[in-house]
């Protein structure tokens, strides 16, 4: 499968979130070309402010290798990572991480910091950027463009 073909599932995972109620960014992880990790953002519905799509996928994947280093992973994320996710991704020793859209208000490659590149730290991974970033980002504004109609009937 193609960065392209995995960016459509994680964009499938963000749909479910979507239809939860939450911010939909999806994310999944790969290794050795199987799936072992999945995840949706999740916070509101879990009470959970660390429960974004992508500490989903990598608590989901640490769990199923047996593992909290996931070395030589991939993990696709339908939006740029923000600091926490930056550091959780860096921490489990993901080795490439594929984003789809950029996230000018709390992005972590360049939008507003770039962890992945800060020399001082001990880890860090490949990135690449920009995958169905068209997509991805439809799907962001799309869901804030609905809520918006929802919060204007409800005020009529």
């Amino acid at each position: 499968m193609t960065d392209e073909d995995y960016m459509r599932a994680a964009l499938e995972l963000a749909r479910r979130g979507w239809e939860a109620g939450e911010v939909p960014v999806g994310a999944l992880v790969v290794c050795g070309g199987e799936v072992v990790g999945r995840g949706f953002n999740r916070p509101i519905t879990s009470f959970d402010p660390t429960a974004h799509a992508e500490v989903v996928a990598l608590r989901d994947a640490a769990a199923r290798v047996g593992n909290y280093r996931l070395v030589g992973c991939t993990l696709y994320v339908t939006m740029e990572p923000c600091v926490m996710c930056a550091g959780a991704i860096l921490h489990a020793r993901v080795a490439r991480v594929v984003y789809g859209a950029k996230e000018y208000k709390t992005g972590a490659h360049g939008s507003i910091v770039d962890v992945f590149a800060e020399p001082r730290l001990n880890f860090h991974c490949d990135i690449t950027g920009g995958v169905l970033a068209d997509e991805c980002a439809a799907m962001i504004s799309g869901f804030f463009e609905a809520r918006r109609q929802q919060k204007k009937e409800t005020t009529q």
